[in-house]
Formats: C-alpha cells, structure tokens, sequence
C-alpha cells in the first residue's frame, strides 16, 4: 500500500464552471451588493440626522445590509458549485419581484430602477430555475434520480 494520498479530483478533471452559473453569481452579487450601498448609506443618513425618523432609517439599514449577505453568500456559492446556494439564489429573485412592481408602481426616477430591477430578477429567475443549473449544481431530480441512471 502507498502512503500517499490521492486527492479527491485528479487536476485533469477539474470542473469547469458554466457560464450561466457565473453570469447568476453575477445577478446575486449585484442585488447583494446594492442591498448593502443601500443599507450603509441609510445607516450614514440616520446616523447624521439627514432623515426625519433617525431610528427607522438605521433599523431599515442593518435590516438591508444584513439583507444583502444572503445573494453575496448565495453568489460565492455559486461560484464554487455547491448545490446549497441555488435555494438562496431563488429566494432573492423572488424577492426581488414584488420589490420590482412596487417601484413600477411609483413614480419619477422610481419607474426606470423598478424596471432594471425587474429585468434583473427575472434574468435570474430564468438562470437559477433552468434545469441545466440544477444539474451543473449535481443536484438530483425527483424520488428515483440516482448518480449514474
């Protein structure tokens, strides 16, 4: 027997990551990242004392910036293929939805945003629903799937 060790995947096996997996961690890391500019920046408001309720600003600002970890955390998953993070990719597209129509709904400069909002999470909608994903993701389908069937 050798006392060596043979790692898990020889180099020439290496998978190598779709683009629509990374054009999704993409998605993800954008929503994330705008969640938490947005958080941060009503933080800086509400701690100045730029916004009439000071206390609610800063509540709605750790609410988001904590908001925004979930599609940053789901993006690095992505990244590095683990089939966990497509659940938290899916929950931020369909959060992003209602989010959408409300700015739809508004009005001035709110329209435009609701609309690139709105394009944005239904790209990702397409991109974490699509069943090559789900497989590129090695996750199984349906009670009988099995590795090799």
């Amino acid at each position: 027997m050798s006392t060596q060790q043979t790692p898990s995947t020889p180099p020439s096996a290496t998978v190598e990551r779709p683009t629509r997996i990374t054009v999704l961690a993409g998605v993800n890391a954008l929503e994330g990242v705008a969640l938490a500019v947005g958080g941060v920046c009503l933080l800086v408001m509400g701690l100045l004392g730029k916004l009439e309720s000071t206390q609610q600003a800063e509540t709605v600002g750790v609410t988001l910036v904590a908001l925004g970890a979930i599609p940053l955390i789901a993006a690095r998953g992505l990244l590095l293929l683990r089939s966990w993070s497509r659940g938290p990719a899916l929950i931020t597209q369909i959060m992003a939805l209602p989010v959408a129509w409300t700015l739809l709904r508004s009005q001035g400069a709110l329209i435009p945003t609701g609309i690139v909002l709105a394009v944005v999470a239904v790209t990702g909608l397409v991109l974490v629903l699509n069943p090559a994903t789900t497989k590129d993701l090695g996750i199984r389908r349906g009670p009988g799937a099995t590795p090799g069937a």
